[in-house]
């Protein structure tokens, strides 16, 4: 399992019409191959930060099957408008220890 973490820094006073945004563009990214699950929660100290976390099984359903679609553009006119500066998002794995 690999965890994206996108921290996402809104244009503020944004943030009411991201959330309905992101209450339809959550179907589309849990409709896709790979997709485990996801959630994304706002910050306290910055009402115009989120961090969405979603669980893939493989990088690759990420990276590629999601990004490479046509759903992903769905997804991005939803919302990237709404991000400033883009997000940076990196992918963890689980720590195993012996």
């Amino acid at each position: 399992m690999i965890l994206e973490v996108a921290i996402l820094n809104l244009i503020p006073g944004s943030e009411d019409d991201f959330v309905l945004a992101f209450a339809k563009a959550q179907s589309i990214i849990s409709s896709m191959p790979g997709y485990i699950s996801h959630k994304l929660k706002r910050c306290l100290e910055n009402e115009s930060r989120f961090i969405l976390l979603v669980e893939w099984q493989t990088l690759e359903d990420h990276t590629v099957g999601f990004r490479q679609s046509a759903q992903y553009q769905e997804w991005k006119s939803l919302l990237h408008h709404f991000y400033n500066p883009f997000p940076v998002v990196e992918h963890y794995e689980e720590v195993v220890f012996q």
